[in-house]
């Protein structure tokens, strides 16, 4: 006789709010920008230099992006000409603290074992 599962609602108080975090970390590029946030970039075109491959419009949007769901803090530095500087917010380390299981997970399934805190940092800045 098949188990009987329990059944969830959908609109369970954590539900809604796991779902968006998953989404935000699926998003395309935001593991990137984050990590390199964490890594020390802080102008657009140092982000568009380490991030291979993302065009600056998709980087421009990812920004903004992230910086409204508080994970990136945008900075105005008023010189001339204008400066913008970006960094990783509070909520945004934490994030990437949230993922490191997440990254050895990955790690050992993709056959590297445990990866080294240099390696890892190497790899995906979560080290």
């Amino acid at each position: 006789m098949p188990r009987q599962l329990e059944r969830s609602s959908i609109h369970d108080e954590t539900c809604p709010s796991f779902q968006e975090a998953l989404e935000v970390i699926g998003r395309r590029w935001t593991g990137s920008i984050l990590v390199a946030a964490r890594q020390g970039a802080t102008r657009f075109g140092e982000y568009r230099a380490v991030i291979d491959g993302i065009s600056d419009r998709l980087l421009s949007q990812r920004l903004k992006e992230l910086e409204s769901q508080g994970l990136i803090s945008r900075t105005v530095v008023p010189t001339t000409p204008v400066q913008i500087t970006y960094s990783l917010a509070p909520a945004g380390e934490a994030l990437i603290d949230a993922l490191q299981p997440l990254a050895k997970w990955s790690m050992q399934r993709a056959g590297h074992g445990d990866p080294a805190p240099a390696h890892a940092s190497a790899v995906g800045g979560l080290g």
